[in-house]
């Protein structure tokens, strides 16, 4: 099936007035509630940044709330694809807080993949503390098989993605009357370029530049390497320090 979206019997798929308008309206009641999404990011970002434990990890953070044109285009997309397998637009003013769990997000950058362990304990403990529940997660978001293995042996699922796109996701939902959820991802620096860069040209809505992903490709690959080349030099430089640790004794 082509990017058009076709319906099966070939025709293109079209939103009615009806379903434009319903889309329109979870649009404005997100813009409406918009603090509370606001609210949820900075409590996050607050957790994270006060634990000192897993601030130890941190060389980054930022948080940030859905941006309502990129909504608008999600919610259509979404809607677009339901009615091209035959189903009808299932989100609605309703239940679209719990159907887009990514309205709140915080990111957390960090230095090299070893790390990833110790920040995944801190957040679950950070959850138990702040009383959050754990909607989904976490969830490696990879392309490659050695990161597939890396992840499964460390206890954390795994999801291919074809677009090259890595990052570990939690969906984390607060405990307050509104139910609102907050998204967590947790990547290296060197994954933060590709996702910089994809962003910018590839979303939301897809380059039709054949050259442009082709590129996004290639630099997916330099990144990965760029995080596997980190991580060859803290491992390297704690071998070291059991070498030499051993020597003195």
């Amino acid at each position: 099936m082509s990017k058009e979206r076709r319906t099966k019997r070939g025709k293109k798929a079209a939103l009615t007035k009806s379903e434009k308008g319903t889309i329109k309206k979870c649009v404005k009641h997100f813009v409406d509630s918009k603090h509370l999404f606001q609210n949820a990011a900075e409590s996050v970002l607050s957790a994270c940044t006060n634990d000192p434990q897993l601030k130890e990890y941190i060389h980054f953070i930022k948080k940030r709330v859905k941006d309502a044109t990129h909504l608008r285009n999600k919610l259509k997309a979404i809607a677009l694809e339901e009615k091209v397998g035959g189903n009808m637009p299932a989100i609605n003013l309703g239940n679209l807080f719990q159907k887009i769990t990514d309205l709140a997000g915080v990111r957390i950058l960090h230095l090299y993949t070893d790390q990833i362990e110790g920040i995944n304990k801190r957040v679950m403990a950070i959850l138990t503390e702040q009383q959050y529940s754990l909607v989904e997660g976490p969830i490696a978001h990879i392309w490659d098989n050695e990161a597939e293995q890396y992840f499964k042996t460390r206890g954390i699922r795994t999801e291919l993605r074809e677009t090259m796109y890595t990052s570990v996701h939690y969906i984390i939902e607060l405990n307050t009357a509104s139910r609102v959820c907050c998204e967590l991802q947790v990547r290296t620096l060197a994954d933060e370029l590709w996702g910089e860069v994809s962003h910018t040209v590839d979303y939301p809505k897809p380059t039709k530049s054949i050259a442009c992903k082709e590129q996004l490709k290639v630099l997916a690959r330099v990144t990965s390497g760029c995080t596997r080349l980190v991580d060859s030099i803290f491992r390297s430089q704690c071998e070291f320090e059991r070498w030499r640790s051993k020597g003195r004794r």
